[in-house]
């Protein structure tokens, strides 16, 4: 069984780059593999990052356009609070190159209630607010569960049995981040990997990790950035991060992590969306443009 083992925090300061619109960064693909590897963080309105990531004098409205163009997806955190305008989905979709993904945040109307089964109104209601506008940039939806919330067999399948598989012919793909210790058990990783819902994998976080890979992507959340480091994370730790991303590209599962369910699950090729999200923000693009400039330069 693979064993947990806590990422070095330490490294560097992200430059300003210049206001022209820069060429759009390409999604990593491991040699002899379908499966793509994505990386990016949560958001892109963040005044810290104005005149460190973003380069001084670029205009608010431009920072979409700038940041999607220096990684390859982004986490909307927004539609977990409140629903968008269709124009709004459409205007990201827009501004963002052909290659770029958004994951979505789903609507915590959906996932904080006593009985999840009974949440197919909020889902329906989700996945015709708009979401569609973003066309083939659309991603994962994360499904985010409060810390309190325990597992509950029945009713948690319940609610997996409402997530859509396809919604106007196009496909879907579902992750459930459940931060309870009650999850940490291969019934539940077994019904994930049933319904073919990943589980989102939390890095370098007080929240429970569940590493086991169930779907065919894997959503991983790196929360272990530091203020001490200017590019959030020790070279030795962003090495081995694009190293768990390449493995779990590859179809494995890589070591150090923690597994709750059967640790031979199949061996096949997976997509991978790795997000730095949390920790200390300021430094979290400066992170995750490491870890895809490592990703580019091992392909090249």
């Amino acid at each position: 069984m693979a064993t947990r083992k806590t990422a070095v925090k330490t490294a560097t300061k992200t430059a300003a780059k210049t206001a022209a619109k820069p060429a759009a960064k390409t999604t990593p693909k491991p040699a002899d593999s379908s499966a793509r590897i994505r990386v990016g963080i949560g958001g892109w309105t963040f005044e810290p990052w104005r005149g460190v990531f973003y380069p001084e004098g670029l205009t608010q409205k431009r920072e979409l356009e700038y940041a999607s163009r220096q990684l390859t997806t982004i986490e909307v955190n927004g539609t977990f609070y409140g629903s968008q305008k269709p124009a709004t989905f459409a205007k990201w979709h827009d501004e963002t190159p052909d290659d770029f993904v958004f994951s979505l945040k789903a609507p915590r109307f959906a996932t904080n209630r006593r009985v999840l089964s009974e949440a197919g109104d909020s889902i329906e209601r989700f996945f015709t607010s708009g979401v569609l506008e973003l066309k083939d940039k659309l991603g994962p939806v994360n499904w985010q569960f409060a810390t309190t919330r325990q597992f509950d067999p029945d009713d948690f399948e319940g609610f997996l049995k409402l997530l859509p598989k396809r919604v106007d012919g196009r496909a879907i793909r579902h992750a459930v981040e459940v931060r309870h210790e009650s999850f940490c058990n291969a019934a539940f990783v077994a019904l994930a990997r049933r319904y073919e819902v990943a589980i989102v994998m939390a890095g370098d976080s007080k929240y429970p990790q569940i590493a086991d890979p169930t779907a065919p992507f894997v959503y991983a959340r790196v929360m272990g950035t530091t203020e001490a480091q200017s590019k959030g994370y020790s070279s030795n730790a962003l090495d081995q991060w694009v190293t768990r991303a390449r493995t779990w590209a590859s179809g494995g599962t890589p070591d150090g992590l923690d597994i709750s369910g059967d640790v031979n699950a199949e061996n096949t090729p997976r997509d991978v969306y790795l997000y730095v999200i949390s920790g200390f923000k300021a430094h979290n693009p400066a992170a995750a443009i490491a870890m895809l400039e490592r990703l580019n330069k091992r392909n090249a």
